[in-house]
């Protein structure tokens, strides 16, 4: 009995933790950068100091709203990998699953990445940033394990596979902040044009004529 009952009591806590995510959600979407844990308490319909008992403090709130969409994230990555499709398909549609992601929803994106700017209080002035390094290490080392399993590297291939899947987040990541605050292009010129890079094309390329070469 008393072990039915903690697992009762397991179930509606996991169940009220999904249901304060959700309403974090709906205010990262509406305020971005500068959701604050008043607003997501109102939201949910609870006071602060329940909010805290449930994730510490924003930082708590944001690794696991961190691991939440990195986790569906990964998922369509590795769908898009393993989609019956030559190895170019292959690697644009996964450039464009990421892309697609955070135009779909620029505002949780900036929450996971950029600090709020022009922050007046503490707590809206929450370092994001020191906190986003850890979710694109984590993105690398589940892109190199996802490259490892599916390309034969030969020799020190698990290595290889490690600097090619950080590289490639790197790539991603920094390329795509770019585009989402400029958009000089379409997504599918930024998809083609990335592809390009992976695929050498920066290796065959002639030097420029009267400039150096890299």
């Amino acid at each position: 009995m008393e072990t039915s009952q903690r697992d009762d009591q397991q179930r509606a806590a996991e169940r009220r933790r999904k249901e304060l995510l959700e309403a974090a959600d709906r205010v990262v979407l509406r305020d971005g950068p500068g959701a604050s844990m008043n607003a997501i308490a109102a939201e949910a319909g609870i006071t602060k100091p329940i909010l805290y008992r449930h994730f510490g403090d924003k930082g708590g709130l944001y690794r696991a709203l961190a691991v939440r969409h990195t986790d569906a994230l990964l998922a369509g990555l590795r769908a898009a990998v393993d989609a019956p499709a030559e190895r170019r398909a292959r690697v644009e549609n996964t450039l464009d699953t990421y892309l697609a992601a955070i135009e779909a929803r620029p505002q949780v994106y900036r929450f996971l990445m950029h600090p709020a700017e022009e922050s007046q209080s503490p707590e809206q002035g929450f370092d994001v940033g020191r906190h986003s390094a850890p979710l694109l290490r984590r993105m690398g080392e589940e892109l190199a394990q996802v490259i490892a399993e599916r390309v034969d590297l030969g020799p020190c291939g698990d290595e290889l596979a490690r600097v090619w899947g950080h590289g490639i987040v790197g790539m991603m990541h920094a390329a795509g902040d770019w585009w989402l605050g400029e958009r000089p292009c379409s997504r599918e010129e930024l998809v083609r044009s990335l592809a390009d890079l992976l695929w050498g094309r920066l290796a065959g390329a002639d030097n420029r004529v009267g400039g150096p070469g890299f």
